[in-house]
This record gives C-alpha cells, sequence and structure tokens, in this order.
C-alpha cells in the first residue's frame, strides 16, 4: 500500500507493515528535507569559492591575497559563520513557543537572504557580515526541522525519517559541487552565492501548507502560560537533562571540528592537488566538484544507513563508528595523501568517500537528540547542542586556519583535528542510551 494521502492518519499499513504517512508528514517532512537540503548548499558553496573569491575581495580590502593571508581571512570567516551558528540557539526556544513550522520559514528566508547579498560582496569585511547573518539562518533549520519530523511521523518511522532527513543537507554538497562544475568554474563566485540563495525562497512559500505536529500542540494546550521561552531555554539545563545536555554538546563539538575545521578544506586541498599535478585553474575547479560529490556520496549513503545502525550498535555505538572512520581518513588524507608526490587525486579521493560516510555522524544526532528530551523543551534542547556548541567549533575552525597560515600548508594542521575524534570515542560510554526508547512525551 502507498502512503495514504488524507489528513488522518489511518490504521492500515504498507506492505513492511510500518504506518502509512499522511499528507501532512509527508508535506512536512518536504519541507524540512529542502529547507536542510539548500543549507547544504549554501554552506558547502562558501568552501567550494572560497580561494577565488578572497583572492578577489581581499586586495579590495587593502590586503595582499598571499596563500597565508587567504588561509587566515578564510579560517576567520569559517568562524564568524559559525558564530553566526551559534546565535541560531535562540531558534530552539522561538519553535518550542511559536510553534515548528512557523519557525523553519524564518529561518529558511534569512539563511537565503544574505546568501543571496553575499554575491554582492566588494570588500572581506561585508563578506564577513553577510556569511555571520546567513549561518545565525541555517543553524536554525537543522534543529528546527529535525525536531518536526520527529514529533509528526509515526513512532514506527522516526528513525527512518531522521536519517531521510538528513541526506537533504549533504545532497545539497552535491548540488553545490554540479553548480561549481557548471557555474562557478564559468561564471565566477558571485553567480554561486546568488544561485544559494534564489531557491530558498521558493522552499518557504511550501511551509505555510504545513500543520503543526499534534505532540507539539497537545503540549501548548497542557503547559498554556507556562510554556515560555525562557522555561524552554532553561530546560535542557536543569534537573535530568543536564548531564545529558552537556554530554551531547561535547559530541556534536567533535563533529563540528571534523566538518568546518577539517572536510571543509577539502576543495581547496583538491585544488591545490590538481595543480601540483599540472592541471589548469579550470580543471582544478572541476576536480574539486568531483571531490565534493564524492565526498556527498558518501555521506548519503551512512545518513541511510544510520538508522540501522542505531538499532544494530545503539546510538553510541553508530557515532562511535562514524567517529573512527573520520578519525582515521582525515590523518590518512590530510596527514599522508596530500603530501605525496605524483598525482595522488585517486587515491585522495578514495579517502574522501570514507571522510564522507564518516560525515554522516551529524545523522545521528537527528535521531538521538530528540529521544532524550521532553516535548516542552526538545527544539531548545537540539538548537543549544547543535547551535550552542558552534561557538566552540568558530575557535577550532580560526585554530585551523591559523595553523594554515602558520605552517603555510592545509595539510597539518586538518590532519590533526583527527585527535579531536579520538577524545569523542573516549566519552561516548558516558551518553545517554536511547535504544528501544519511544519518544519522550
Amino acid at each position: 500500500m502507498s502512503p495514504t494521502l488524507s489528513g488522518s492518519t489511518s490504521s492500515t499499513t504498507t506492505p513492511t507493515g510500518k504506518t502509512p504517512l499522511t499528507t501532512n508528514q509527508i508535506r512536512g517532512f518536504l519541507a524540512a528535507w529542502g529547507g536542510w537540503l539548500l543549507d547544504g548548499m549554501d554552506s558547502f558553496i562558501y568552501a567550494l569559492v572560497l580561494v577565488p573569491a578572497l583572492k578577489e575581495v581581499l586586495p579590495k580590502s587593502g590586503i595582499a591575497a598571499t596563500p597565508a593571508n587567504i588561509g587566515y581571512y578564510g579560517g576567520l570567516l569559517f568562524a564568524l559563520f559559525l558564530i553566526g551558528w551559534g546565535m541560531a540557539v535562540l531558534w530552539g526556544p522561538i519553535a518550542d513557543r511559536f510553534g515548528r513550522m512557523k519557525t523553519l520559514m524564518f529561518t529558511v528566508l534569512m539563511f537565503s537572504l544574505f546568501t543571496f547579498l553575499s554575491a554582492f560582496a566588494q570588500n572581506v569585511w561585508s563578506l564577513a557580515i553577510y556569511r555571520l547573518l546567513a549561518g545565525t539562518g541555517i543553524g536554525g533549520e537543522w534543529s528546527v526541522g529535525a525536531t518536526f519530523v520527529s514529533e509528526e511521523w509515526p513512532e514506527d518511522r522516526r528513525k527512518d525519517g531522521a536519517g531521510l532527513m538528513h541526506t537533504g543537507y549533504y545532497v545539497g554538497f552535491f548540488v553545490a559541487a554540479v553548480a561549481n562544475y557548471f557555474i562557478g568554474a564559468h561564471y565566477g563566485w558571485r553567480w554561486m552565492f546568488a544561485l544559494g540563495g534564489f531557491p530558498a525562497l521558493l522552499v518557504a512559500a511550501f511551509y505555510g501548507n504545513v500543520k503543526e505536529p499534534e505532540k507539539w500542540k497537545q503540549k501548548k494546550a497542557e503547559l498554556g502560560s507556562k510554556l515560555t521561552f525562557m522555561n524552554s531555554l532553561r530546560g535542557p539545563l536543569s534537573g535530568v537533562y543536564r548531564r545529558r545536555t552537556i554530554l551531547n554538546s561535547a559530541y556534536m563539538l567533535v563533529s563540528i571540528t571534523g566538518l568546518w575545521a577539517g572536510s571543509s578544506y577539502v576543495p581547496a586541498a583538491v585544488t591545490q592537488i590538481a595543480t601540483r599535478a599540472g592541471r589548469s585553474a579550470l580543471e582544478a575547479a572541476q576536480q574539486s566538484s568531483y571531490a565534493t560529490g564524492i565526498l556527498s556520496i558518501g555521506t548519503v549513503i551512512g545518513a541511510l544507513l544510520t538508522p540501522w545502525l542505531c538499532e544494530k550498535l545503539g546510538r553510541r555505538g553508530a557515532l562511535g563508528v562514524f567517529f573512527a572512520l573520520m578519525m582515521v581518513f582525515i590523518a590518512v588524507a590530510f596527514g599522508k595523501v596530500f603530501y605525496m608526490q605524483g598525482d595522488v587525486l585517486p587515491l585522495f579521493m578514495t579517502c574522501l568517500f570514507f571522510l564522507g560516510l564518516g560525515g554522516a555522524n551529524f545523522a545521528v544526532y537527528s535521531l538521538w537528540l530528540p529521544e532524550q528530551y521532553g516535548t516542552e523543551c526538545r527544539g531548545s534542547a537540539f538548537a543549544i547542542v547543535t547551535s550552542g556548541t558552534r561557538f566552540l567549533g568558530a575557535g577550532m575552525s580560526f585554530l585551523v586556519g591559523a595553523g594554515v597560515s602558520h605552517f603555510g600548508t592545509i595539510g597539518t594542521p586538518v590532519a590533526m583535528t583527527a585527535f579531536a575524534f579520538a577524545i569523542g570515542i573516549l566519552l561516548l560510554p558516558l551518553g545517554y542510551e536511547t535504544k528501544g526508547h519511544e519518544l519522550p512525551k
């Protein structure tokens, strides 16, 4: 039986024995997935156009576009983007107080606008402001979208929904890679930002047709005036939730270190390897698009495997597998292969697939975090863990950028981020395991 297209819940099941989805569940998922896709596209567009953008705007800012300065200011802009994402922690209590879908629409509109404005930046400081504000919008989409899916989808399909939703972010990477191949390599970095900003406006228009989850509406009716902004914000930091929030934040910091301080340098690394091997600037840009595509394919596969891994190994075990993959392949790709002589692109690309597979560690949070908190503070908890930790992640990103400037190379500083995953693996046994638990009310 195909998923039901009625607005009511059906008692029948699909041929797989699972509850069919209502129209609202399908529309809501598509809205969350589409927004997350555009978030991923926007996030990685900057990584793809980092070098050409800074080569243009740094001289306009009175700064020489040397490799060291590009590394330093690239790290600074990544850090500001993460600070913006950290500011998105406020979207969580807003979603708990006023609703998931209303909040989701505003986050998409915000990152769309400031991504589009990035196309018109005339110096590094205006670009920095636009990236800061775009990050604030992007940071809210994941926490609110994942909270909506976890609450709206049937219990027997909730885990699958979390894994499927997270593929959107990395499909966005793939879309950015394709756009860079056909647009960025030929027309320049400004058109990439313009492209990244425009489609999100279309997705936002779709959100008005999606109703709020029943779980949230029931909780709002139950708590009434007690469901306030401040109560939602305090919830994850008090009582039984405090320890969980601290540990979840530590795990998220490890993940952020690998993504923003590590794998976001993949396009620049591939460009350098390709140039060293004698390829033209156009060929090098196209190779960076191939690399992003390979990274994205690996992560989409990992995200699809996440619900199965979480059931077989538990939430902590699944996260441990992904952390181990990140630790090994960041160290090998950037610490060893990057410095090898000759045309090592095929070997580097192979490492990138496994690095992408490990990047699916973020999908575990979409499934695991909602299971640890009640409806009254679920959005706030997700936002605190996934956005609040970006402030510390910004510091890590800045340190890697400073390391690139100090060592005069991408490889060594990025390879050193592998140590973060070793620390994460050691902390995992302390986490709260929710395998076999239903979503709390």
